[in-house]
């Protein structure tokens, strides 16, 4: 008599990720987390990457990463760049380590990019072709980066429903990458979604810290960006301007909040603009995380503004973890 086949069983939890937008939350629930299990935490922060960029990043405290065993931060040279690819390969690595040691891997960010990449997978896209590159420099500095937003919002309206008006350096890229290959890309970046809508079939949990009133992460953001100018988030800049060998166009210069800061320490923005020009920046990009994780429908939702949000996410996690309460 045959054996019947032995049932299927779910695949064991590889890393447990934790995404919102920017002042949602997610280190103090990363934090709580890592308290009541044995974790390690993988940052997925393209901006936590620089080593002397700390408090425009909101970057987590000495005793918080002393409590906690933290990844992937201060890792680059804000002269250095960092990509997903580069993401991908560092923690599929820190996964495995992490998890020999026992330990719970827990991914807390929100790069939407980095989360995406390592669910779906990045197909190979074009290198760098200087005579496009400089041709694009060329057409912005005749008709202005909104211009060439504009045109990539005709070709890939995907990718330029994330990026900004101003954002050249990314801008640039995407543009570079349709003349080069015909293709968006978005193209690339999802080509393999079909893992998306499965994360438990690779081993991820992934649960999403989002606001249900938008008016309250505003209000969260606009206190984030008033504490950082009062710790002297100007004196950061202006200790990495006095470096010499920073510009304006780097890609850790460009991230948001040090960009303005670096126009207005330039005279091209007034000081007194700021404030309000860093936070609503700062709101623009929180938007644009929304609008990622809006496209991720494996994830499940916690409202970060609700009363007891911090213990729903540790109830959904006790339920991942430990089974459901008796």
């Amino acid at each position: 008599m045959a054996t019947p086949p032995a049932p299927e069983t779910a695949p064991p939890l590889r890393a447990l990720c934790l995404a919102g937008p920017t002042a949602a939350g997610k280190t103090a629930a990363a934090l709580a987390i890592a308290a009541r299990w044995p974790a390690e935490i993988i940052s997925v922060d393209s901006a936590l990457v620089y080593r002397g960029m700390d408090i425009g990043t909101a970057k987590p405290s000495a005793a918080e990463r002393a409590a906690v065993p933290h990844h992937l931060i201060d890792i680059r040279d804000p002269q250095q760049a960092y990509s997903a690819a580069e993401f991908v390969r560092d923690t599929e690595a820190l996964i495995d380590a992490i998890r020999g040691r026992g330990r719970l891997p827990l991914l807390v960010g929100g790069t939407m990019l980095y989360f995406k990449a390592l669910f779906d997978g990045l197909d190979d896209m074009p290198a760098a072709d200087p005579a496009v590159r400089a041709a694009l420099e060329a057409d912005a500095a005749a008709r202005g980066w909104p211009a060439l937003h504009a045109e990539l919002a005709r070709v890939d309206p995907i990718t330029a429903a994330r990026l900004a008006p101003a954002d050249s350096q990314r801008i640039q890229r995407a543009l570079e990458v349709w003349r080069v290959s015909g293709r968006p890309m978005s193209a690339f970046h999802t080509s393999n979604t079909g893992a998306n809508n499965d994360l438990s079939a690779l081993g991820f949990a992934f649960f999403s810290l989002e606001p249900q009133d938008r008016a309250w992460l505003h209000a969260r953001i606009a206190r984030r960006f008033d504490a950082m100018l009062a710790a002297g988030f100007l004196d950061e800049v202006q200790a990495l301007r006095a470096r010499g060998d920073l510009h304006a166009e780097l890609p850790a210069m460009r991230c948001v909040g040090y960009r303005q800061a670096w126009e207005a320490l330039d005279g091209t923005l007034p000081l007194a603009e700021l404030r309000d020009r860093g936070i609503f920046a700062t709101r623009q990009l929180a938007k644009r995380q929304l609008t990622w994780l809006r496209s991720m429908p494996a994830r499940t939702v916690v409202a970060c503004d609700a009363p007891q949000a911090l213990d729903t996410v540790l109830d959904r996690v006790a339920t991942l973890l430990e089974g459901p309460a008796a």
